[in-house]
């Protein structure tokens, strides 16, 4: 597609979506363009990375760097780091071995105590970049090669796990797993500073034609206990999983509830022929309610989750699952949650299906942004935005990413606004002319300052805190270098404070000349 037709394109999609969906509400092209908020993600996956066994700590350290400051660059704003893959760790955990993915054995620890997940939450605060601890809650194995570590809990009670193909899988139905998988959310917060747990698609595990899931021994044990009748077993598999939600939420509830708790789940909810009252989507695919027991719309709507990401990876157009409706569907059931859409890189670059005959990046890029209740997008995998595929971390970054965005504030975890910076000064050395200020921020009070945005205004231009292209710097210091532009030119700057929830304050401002 030619650039030149972009706007051409806005409007034809506007009109689409306006028309056809009641509850949208109109949003501006330059909303569309450039928002001020919206969630940036990429996913950081571990599991079959076989470049991570490769390196020493001092070449991951570098390697993560690097990372961190591409997708930086490319106007990202939080990384989905895989942090458990396969009942393991990519961190030190007082209760998995060490992930083989990680330094090749199960068990075997990286050299000079480095832990991957402490530096990484570090690297990505430093760039005010969120890091969100992504967790497979079922997986013990990703085939019958695997060799698992002395201490892992399968070997301590392999009562408490079941085969299904060639895989090992925690058996959902067992209470003491949940409690387990719990146990683990718990000693990642408590141990790491990271924004959030996440967790994908994989819960009750993908089908596999003539073969049920063997869980026949826990359905027996427990099922009848918890009130599920012998034809009940699809309810009772969708009660273990809403069990463990529901857990985990309060695991983090009860020892940091300013951690937020999210979920990527398969794209589709209910295809609308499955669906009595027809309130499922018109595709025809796999299911998260009746494949993998995964009632996510519940969740969303109980507010079990803090946020809700969908894989929406197939193409505009397609047959089975049409990209267009399937935001259009979730659009209309996030129960005014935050909700933010996952991404295929290589679908949506490769595809032809286009009206142009080229990408769907633009059109993709729209729509997701036309629905006043979707609120971002998430990348997979980050790895193809590193390689820049088919051109489309540079085109984020000249274009969506133009300009720095803030995360959604989670209002509905907190919605007061932190206090105002104070002592706003400008100060002169024999080596920088900078802007300073000071704030109640508490590291271990959430509802406080967590980082700073600051804006800037020329002397002709009107202050305008909703406009993204006024912000020159997001920081968690608390003062920035200011440019030199002849000593002549008048400014007019705003800083204002963000708590941990994304709440932003009133701002604060000061007249400069550069």
């Amino acid at each position: 597609m030619k650039r030149n037709n972009a706007l051409f394109l806005f409007t034809l999609i506007l009109t689409l979506i306006l028309s056809s969906c009641g509850t949208t509400k109109r949003i501006t092209f330059s909303d569309i363009a450039h928002p001020k908020r919206e969630f940036r993600g990429a996913w950081l996956s571990t599991a079959w990375q076989s470049r991570y066994k490769q390196m020493n700590s001092r070449q991951m350290k570098a390697y993560f760097t690097g990372v961190l400051d591409e997708l930086q660059a490319g106007g990202i704003n939080a990384v989905i780091f895989q942090a458990r893959p396969y009942a393991d760790a990519f961190y030190k955990s007082n209760l998995e071995p060490w992930s083989a993915f990680l330094t090749g054995t199960q068990g075997k620890a990286p050299d000079n105590g480095f832990d991957p997940l402490a530096f990484l939450v570090g690297e990505c605060h430093k760039r005010n970049m969120e890091l969100h601890a992504w967790l497979n809650p079922y997986r013990v194995t990703s085939g019958e090669s695997d060799v698992l570590a002395g201490k892992h809990i399968y070997n301590k009670h392999p009562e408490r796990f079941v085969k299904y193909g060639k895989i090992i899988y925690f058996d959902p139905g067992i209470p003491e797993n949940r409690q387990f998988i719990c146990n683990v959310v718990k000693d990642i917060i408590l141990n790491y500073n990271v924004d959030a747990i996440h967790m994908d698609d994989y819960f009750y595990p993908y089908p596999i034609a003539g073969e049920p899931f063997p869980d026949d021994e826990s359905f027996n044990t427990y099922a009848a206990t918890q009130g599920f009748r012998r034809n009940q077993r699809d309810d009772w598999r969708r009660y273990n999983v809403d069990m463990l939600i529901r857990e985990i939420k309060n695991t983090i509830d009860v020892n940091k509830p300013w951690v937020r708790f999210g979920v990527s789940p398969f794209g589709i909810y209910r295809n609308k022929k499955n669906t009595p009252d027809g309130s499922g989507s018109n595709t025809n695919g796999l299911q998260n309610y009746d494949d993998l027991y995964a009632d996510v719309k519940l969740w969303v709507k109980n507010k079990w989750i803090d946020y809700n990401m969908p894989q929406i990876y197939w193409e505009i157009g397609n047959k089975a699952a049409d990209y267009k409706t399937l935001v259009e569907w979730w659009a209309l059931n996030n129960f005014e949650q935050p909700l933010y859409v996952g991404q295929d890189v290589k679908r949506t670059m490769d595809t032809s299906t286009a009206p142009s005959g080229a990408d769907q990046l633009d059109e993709k890029m729209v729509l997701s942004r036309s629905f006043n209740t979707v609120h971002g997008n998430c990348f997979w995998p980050a790895y193809e935005l590193l390689d820049n595929y088919k051109d489309i971390a540079v085109r984020l970054k000249n274009n969506y990413h133009r300009y720095p965005a803030l995360i959604p504030a989670y209002t509905h975890m907190h919605k007061k606004k932190p206090k105002k910076v104070n002592h706003l000064t400008e100060d002169y050395t024999a080596d920088a002319h900078t802007l300073s200020w000071r704030s109640n921020a508490d590291g271990y009070d959430p509802a406080t300052a967590q980082y700073y945005v600051v804006y800037r205004f020329a002397k002709s231009e009107k202050e305008n805190l909703g406009n993204a292209r006024f912000i020159v710097a997001i920081t968690r210091d608390t003062a920035i270098v200011l440019p030199y532009e002849g000593g002549g030119k008048q400014y007019k700057y705003v800083v204002t404070a963000v708590d941990a929830f994304h709440n932003e304050s009133k701002g604060k401002s000061k007249k400069v000349k550069l």
